[in-house]
């Protein structure tokens, strides 16, 4: 697997992935994406991951902090048309599979987010930023819009009026800006950034990771939905949960007056 991103597994089933870039702002190459994509299709397959955090490497001494400033510009310089056109379908795929993971996706933006990098933050299901970011869909101006799904999911989290405004004008807004639009959730110091992010990422693995999964698959699919179509998403979402191990060990260990013991079973 490409060096271009880092991935640390912690013991309770945290995945932190890290763009691996850092002397180019953490920018996405064909190399970056293509990879990234295929470790997301792999957290489908791996019963031992429940939360996956998406992150940015450090900056060399002197330089700013990037989650990723975007695409890379100097290696699209040497593309052709066809290739562009691959590479933009190459993100697509990508975020979606960000986005469509079983399991939920937090993005810890500890720095520039332009462009591609915004749009992936899009693609998780939670982001958190540290109070230096800054971030924005900046693709107009340079006479492109953006491709990797920013024009349909900024709307779905800051509305049409909103993100309009924000795709014309190419604006890049700081942390408060975003959290006060609900482009982010929170917003922390840049030295209490990722044990925020744990700490989030913790409450989300005490639970029932079936039910948890269920649950996004739920809001995900159902915010798509007329309203009664999205119920019966729901309902049959809630299920699932009903035959596991889960659901009995949480009835017994609330009987017991203690913390449950989830398996994913």
């Amino acid at each position: 697997m490409s060096d271009t991103i880092l991935q640390e597994k912690t013991a309770d089933g945290k995945l932190i992935l890290t763009l691996n870039r850092p002397a180019a702002m953490n920018c996405m190459n064909f190399e970056l994406i293509t990879t990234l994509g295929q470790i997301m299709e792999e957290v489908n397959f791996d019963p031992s991951v429940r939360v996956v955090l998406i992150t940015g490497a450090p900056p060399p001494d002197g330089k700013k902090p990037s989650f990723s400033a975007g695409a890379d510009l100097i290696e699209r310089r040497s593309f052709t048309e066809q290739q562009v056109r691959s590479f933009i379908a190459t993100v697509r795929k990508t975020l979606i599979a960000v986005e469509n993971a079983k399991v939920p996706v937090i993005a810890v933006l500890n720095g520039y987010a332009f462009g591609g990098g915004t749009e992936l933050a899009l693609a998780c299901d939670i982001r958190i930023a540290s109070s230096n970011v800054l971030m924005g869909l900046t693709e107009t101006s340079l006479a492109v819009i953006p491709g990797g799904g920013g024009t349909q999911r900024l709307p779905r989290i800051v509305g049409l009026a909103k993100a309009k405004e924000l795709i014309y004008t190419a604006r890049r807004i700081d942390a408060e800006s975003a959290l006060r639009i609900g482009l982010v959730n929170q917003v922390v110091a840049p030295e209490r950034l990722m044990d925020a992010a744990l700490a989030l990422a913790e409450e989300i693995t005490c639970n029932g990771p079936i039910a948890v999964q269920q649950a996004k698959f739920a809001l995900n699919k159902g915010t798509e939905c007329s309203l009664d179509v999205a119920l019966s998403l729901e309902s049959k979402a809630y299920e699932i949960t009903i035959p596991t191990r889960d659901r009995l060990e949480a009835l017994q260990a609330f009987a017991e007056k203690r913390k449950p013991v989830f398996k994913g079973e």
